[in-house]
């Protein structure tokens, strides 16, 4: 009789992860999204920085972030991929982001994202993020306006 090995939940774990950490970009809780944050996160997000280097700095990033959009928040994953081995793992996605305005009009656009994530004694924790949008090399400019 051949033993077969266990079927890894930890896709699914980091699945719930994003889940969460989405609905606390949405809800605007800053304190829920940075429990999605491993303590020495090293992050590229698209806009202000080249890069962001620990959750102290990363929390003061979203803080402005959060502050920028009035409204309602959205954000949502797409096209989410998942690999697990042991005790790494990374994720890529389309995330659709964007707020509500002052006359109540959605504006958002499209990024693409890549996370790396390591399992901690308390669950698994982002401790790689990458946001970027696409650009136009002739005009240097942001294609906010790409679907996929």
């Amino acid at each position: 009789m051949s033993q077969s090995s266990p079927v890894s939940t930890d896709p699914q774990q980091i699945q719930a992860l994003l889940e969460r950490w989405c609905a606390a970009v949405r809800d605007k809780d800053l304190d829920a999204i940075m429990r999605y944050y491993a303590p020495d996160i090293v992050a590229y997000d698209a806009i202000i920085q080249l890069q962001f280097k620990g959750a102290d700095a990363y929390r003061q990033h979203w803080a402005f972030c959060l502050g920028m959009c009035e409204g309602a928040m959205l954000f949502e994953t797409h096209q989410l991929t998942i690999h697990a081995d042991g005790d790494v793992a990374f994720a890529h996605w389309l995330n659709k982001c964007g707020g509500t305005d002052e006359q109540g009009e959605v504006k958002s656009s499209w990024m693409r994202a890549t996370a790396g994530y390591r399992k901690t004694s308390d669950g698994w924790k982002a401790v790689h993020e990458h946001f970027s949008a696409p650009f136009d090399m002739a005009t240097s400019k942001a294609l906010f306006d790409l679907q996929p």
